[in-house]
């Protein structure tokens, strides 16, 4: 398993295409959850090109299904609070860890600043849903960190048949239109940032952070 704080990941050349980023509450075909909405509504965006990507997903689906779009764009700033918040939780839960261990630990569940995916626009966390919008049982809610469900959000954690197989559609669908699954979190999904291209083997990024 390839965590984000690992060595490999930052040394990813990092390049920019200038694609756009897209709101995707003005995309029709894609239902886009409040739950993470933020007052810039940075949360509901994302790159061209992913999106269009996220389509041929959702026409992928059996009929009934759609995905649930949770978070897109996060802004540097708002990935630096999430991680060293995280980290903080971790430390006070084990506190004979080192800042290295602590480092390593966080980055299963929230990427290091330096090489923050969500920050290139290119990567989303998402579930699946009915037509009318009804979650699907995925073995843990999305955003359940490794601390709260004992691993259980890892993507390829046991969990009961019927929500096994609801993350094996999501991925299946997810992998054939080109995005790489972050292991430790089974709703998050890349497309063009650092991680997606070691993963695949491209020589550099597609995306670099976003200013927005």
């Amino acid at each position: 398993m390839i965590l984000l704080s690992d060595r490999r990941v930052a040394a990813v050349p990092l390049r920019d295409n200038g694609e756009p980023l897209v709101d995707l509450r003005e995309v029709s075909e894609l239902r886009v959850d409040p739950r993470l909405a933020d007052p810039d509504g940075a949360y509901a965006h994302l790159r061209e090109n992913a999106v269009d990507r996220l389509l041929a997903a959702q026409r992928a689906l059996p009929a009934g299904l759609r995905l649930l779009i949770v978070e897109g764009y996060r802004p540097l700033g708002l990935q630096k609070t999430y991680f060293d918040g995280y980290r903080d939780e971790l430390r006070r839960s084990h506190p004979d860890w080192d800042p290295a261990r602590l480092h390593v630990e966080a980055s299963k569940y929230v990427s290091p600043p330096e090489v923050a995916p969500h920050s290139t626009g290119g990567t989303v966390d998402l579930t699946l849903c009915t037509a009318e919008g009804t979650e699907l049982d995925m073995g843990t809610l999305v955003n359940d960190s490794p601390l709260a469900s004992a691993d259980a959000c890892f993507t390829g954690a046991p969990v009961p048949a019927a929500a096994r197989a609801n993350r094996d559609l999501l991925g299946a669908v997810l992998s054939a239109a080109g995005f790489v699954n972050y292991p430790t979190e089974w709703w998050h999904w890349s497309f063009g940032d650092r991680y997606w291209a070691l993963t695949t083997r491209a020589p550099a990024t597609r995306y670099g952070p976003v200013d927005r």
